[in-house]
């Protein structure tokens, strides 16, 4: 038998089986429980490492909140409708090609899918109390990044709060500039080298605190860590390194006094052009203006 078919034939099925015989040991089922009723009680379910392949259609799970199935083999997500109350789904480092079938879970509120093969950020139009995607390390095609459906971020607007968008070969966010509910970015090791482009998207984010754009050649810019502080001053963490109160007190004094330098030289400018625009014209510059003096008669 080769490789390959020594490791296919290890591969297994999610199957109500194999739920019943995994059952967390502070909630497995009990000898005279039927099927059914086991299954009805479960709220987490751990089948991470467990060689899983392929998800078959399993009997509703009405009250399972977590769903442990990372570090598997599993190729597409499909009959996740098993657990309609779902909230934390963790499917990191699998073999999966595509964002798809999740219209059911909308009560989903973490994603953990880092680690697969998805090209695009898509297919969450349905799960609109998302607050949390992490979709780092993306096993891409060379040349190619991760691509952002305008869809999903529509609904993703109001309720994204944490996004790890890691090492997915991005050399510009413009794309999530509308994901104004960020709290926490993590978008290091990728191709970001526009501070430009930085400045404006920090002023999208009004709420952000954490910042992770470590890894990226924009870090080797002149004075990058302190203009980051400059323009985003509600970030409190920046490329895993706190910001201390005192630094960031004394960059903000430092712009105050820079701005304020540079308004003291603009009225002169300013006044000195107004001023000419209302003085009337000479047509002749080189004739200088004469003054008569009034006759003066006899005494």
């Amino acid at each position: 038998m080769s490789l390959l078919e020594s490791e296919n034939a290890k591969m297994v099925r999610l199957t109500v089986d194999l739920i019943t015989k995994n059952g967390p040991g502070h909630n497995k089922r009990r000898p005279d429980e039927t099927v059914p009723h086991y299954l009805s009680r479960l709220t987490h379910l751990y089948l991470q490492e467990k060689s899983i392949d392929k998800l078959d259609s399993i009997p509703v799970c009405k009250n399972l909140t977590v769903l442990y199935l990372y570090d598997n083999y599993i190729e597409k997500m499909e009959h996740l409708d098993f657990a309609p109350k779902l909230e934390h789904l963790y499917l990191q480092n699998n073999q999966i090609k595509r964002l798809e079938n999740l219209n059911t879970l909308t009560k989903l509120t973490k994603l953990y899918i880092g680690g697969n093969c998805i090209k695009v950020l898509e297919g969450l139009e349905n799960v609109e109390d998302l607050n949390e995607l992490q979709i780092e390390n993306q096993e891409l095609p060379s040349g190619e990044k991760l691509m952002f459906d305008p869809r999903t971020l529509s609904c993703l607007v109001q309720s994204l709060t944490i996004l790890n968008i890691s090492a997915n070969n991005l050399d510009t966010l413009t794309e999530i500039g509308s994901l104004k509910n960020l709290q926490d970015l993590n978008a290091s090791n990728n191709y970001l080298n526009d501070m430009k482009e930085m400045s404006i998207l920090l002023k999208c984010w009004p709420k952000l605190t954490t910042l992770n754009l470590s890894g990226n050649p924009i870090c080797l810019k002149n004075k990058y860590r302190e203009r980051i502080i400059v323009l985003a001053p509600n970030i409190e963490v920046l490329d895993e390194k706190e910001i201390q109160e005192l630094s960031r007190q004394f960059l903000q004094n430092w712009k105050m006094s820079k701005e304020v330098s540079k308004h003291r030289n603009e009225p002169s400018e300013y006044y000195t052009d107004s001023f000419k625009a209302e003085l009337p014209p000479i047509s002749n510059t080189n004739q200088m203006p004469t003054y008569v003096m009034p006759e003066i008669g006899n005494q």
